[in-house]
């Protein structure tokens, strides 16, 4: 038995432990990863690109097992693997090593992260989940503005290896206790709500690509400028310091955005709110153009409320569109495309980076224009029409 607003604390508290200790890594790391192991830092990129893989592979199966039984399981498992891989990470000695230890972080990932969190909402509060799921990245919205400076600090004074077993740490004695509260399956909530159908919805084939080709587009720029935003704003004329602290806007960008978000949810369609999202970047980028390093705040934030948008809407845009019924196995589906954007966006943009800050800051604008475009065709009357 639990109440929306439990969960919503709880599994907010976790998601922002499970992306500190895991996708917003890199962007801190990867240089002194690559540095002590000598390697280029595109190929910790690309190590950290093999952990997404393994959320594509397995994202669909992972979903389909939290329809039938609940996600508790499930994010406690989470725990132990996050920690495992990262205490890996501590220990690699070589590429190979680091690939491995990526690659079992990528399990961690894959059972721990939005949408194992958003189908088990889904699971207890059936469609009356959407507040639940905007609660949830609330919370976790502040997960790059406590991971990169946490991260940072550790590195600086104790190393990187030591700032990986901080994050196992804080997985083992924050996050695993957390997740041992949450209910055992799906149902048991304890509220009177719409519960999702047994048999999945069979919603239109169509407006499915259409929206898990958006969501891809978006996903690679968020897995991109995830893990590399520091990285970005100092080659576009910020100093390390000011590219922290422009860094450090992203986390309230994102808690105002998904605030907004929440005022306005019986107004504003999941689908428009993706539309808004992917429109932020380019302002932010124009900015850029016409500002120059004045800007470059600007972008930070106006990145951050796009993601936070984005990532509510990753979660309730296929609720409102195609409805509950197998949200779990569908949301997996619908995410298998921006789990494989996502495994290819850091290294590619790495590679851009190193022709141009800019070439890459224009990849990622066009992206977003893609998005836009693709998720022109829909209508936020599908879910009446499914």
């Amino acid at each position: 038995m639990i109440s929306p607003r439990a969960a919503v604390l709880r599994l907010g508290v976790t998601q922002t432990l499970g992306y500190a200790s895991s996708a917003y890594l890199p962007a801190v790391l990867a240089a002194p990863m690559a540095k002590d192991l000598g390697l280029a830092t595109p190929t910790v990129f690309a190590a950290y690109a093999g952990a997404l893989l393994v959320t594509v592979a397995l994202g669909p199966g992972i979903g389909r097992r939290v329809d039938r039984h609940g996600a508790r399981g499930v994010l406690i498992l989470s725990n132990l693997v996050l920690a495992a891989g990262l205490i890996a990470l501590a220990l690699a000695q070589g590429a190979w090593l680091l690939f491995a230890a990526w690659a079992l972080m990528g399990l961690g990932m894959a059972l721990g992260l939005y949408d194992v969190a958003f189908a088990g909402l889904v699971g207890w509060f059936g469609a009356a989940a959407r507040g639940p799921i905007t609660g949830v990245t609330l919370i976790a919205g502040f997960a790059s503005t406590i991971s990169w400076p946490l991260t940072a600090l550790a590195a600086e004074h104790h190393g990187w290896r030591a700032a990986c077993l901080m994050w196992a740490g804080a997985q083992l004695a924050l996050a695993l206790p957390l997740h041992l509260t949450l209910p055992a399956g799906p149902g048991e909530a304890g509220e009177a709500v719409d519960r999702p159908a047994r048999v999945p919805a069979n919603p239109p084939l169509g407006a499915v690509l259409l929206l898990a080709s958006a969501f891809a587009a978006m996903s690679a720029v968020g897995a991109a400028l995830g893990a590399q935003l520091p990285l970005l704003l100092k080659g576009l004329g910020a100093t390390p310091g000011q590219a922290l602290a422009a860094a450090a806007l992203v986390g309230p960008a994102q808690v105002l955005a998904r605030l907004a978000e929440w005022g306005l949810a019986r107004r504003l369609h999941p689908l428009n709110a993706a539309r808004i999202a992917v429109m932020l970047l380019p302002i932010g980028a124009g900015l850029v153009l016409v500002s120059g390093p004045l800007g470059l705040m600007a972008l930070a934030a106006l990145y951050g409320a796009g993601n936070g948008l984005f990532t509510i809407a990753r979660g309730s845009a296929p609720l409102a569109l195609f409805g509950p019924g197998g949200y779990g196995a569908r949301l997996g589906l619908i995410a298998m495309p921006g789990r494989l954007s996502q495994a290819l966006a850091p290294f590619a943009f790495a590679l851009a980076m190193g022709i141009s800050p800019i070439v890459a800051l224009m990849a990622a604008c066009l992206a977003c224009l893609t998005a836009l475009a693709l998720m022109a065709p829909l209508s936020s009357r599908q879910a009446e029409t499914a």
